[in-house]
């Protein structure tokens, strides 16, 4: 499973890169703002630190605006993927971009039938939303099923790429569900080394390696 960073901290995107897990990064709108840094700059400098794909979305509603959009953004770099909201004029959109060869993820799906919908269109990759559809009561790793089970039905070359991650436990769900990518704030992607059994024996390493008054450099 690829691993993307959700975030527009160009500090954590370098960090995660040093480790070679970053396979690519999301970016929308509200990480942008987080920032505070100009969108064309900070996009721009995040294509630079991974040679994945990187997520830049439109800010339009309308088919038109977005391909305007879309034809700005693309020529920030080679690894830029258009974002699109699950919309009709969005999936409009992605069918336009995917002909044209531009990489497209299609953002903000809450159910199996707009998968789908993004699918048919061409979509690079579907990004279901698992923690705020558990916010809203259900299971959003049902969701990601459900997904995975169409598109092996339909051999559709769109890739799953789990978004909203809020912990381990979606990250590792994920895995054994088998979907394509999982993007998540950089907390959660380091979250994913820590264990109390690690530490320990860490922990008791150091120490039987201490009474050997020993130095390996």
């Amino acid at each position: 499973m690829k691993f993307f960073a959700d975030t527009a901290e160009i500090d954590d995107i370098k960090e995660l890169a040093a480790t070679g897990l970053l396979d690519g990064v999301t970016t929308n709108p509200s990480l942008i703002a987080k920032s505070g840094r100009d969108f064309m700059e900070v996009t721009k400098e995040i294509c630079g630190l991974t040679d994945g794909p990187v997520s830049a979305e439109v800010v339009a509603l309308d088919h038109a605006t977005m391909m305007k959009e879309a034809e700005v953004l693309r020529k920030i770099a080679d690894n830029v993927c258009i974002k699109v909201p699950l919309t009709i004029d969005g999936l409009q959109t992605c069918k336009a971009l995917s002909e044209d060869g531009t990489m497209v993820n299609v953002t903000l799906c809450f159910s199996a039938n707009q998968a789908l919908l993004a699918a048919k269109a061409g979509a690079t990759f579907i990004s279901p939303f698992v923690g705020r559809h558990d916010d809203n009561g259900s299971n959003g790793m049902d969701l990601i099923r459900d997904i995975r089970t169409i598109y092996d039905n339909y051999l559709f070359d769109t890739e799953i790429l789990v978004a909203s991650v809020r912990h381990s436990t979606h990250v590792l769900e994920s895995a054994l569900i088998g979907a394509d990518v999982m993007t998540a704030p950089p907390a959660v992607i380091k979250g994913l080394f820590k264990h109390i059994l690690t530490d320990k024996g860490i922990e008791g390493f150091m120490a039987d390696w201490e009474k050997t008054g020993q130095s390996i450099v």
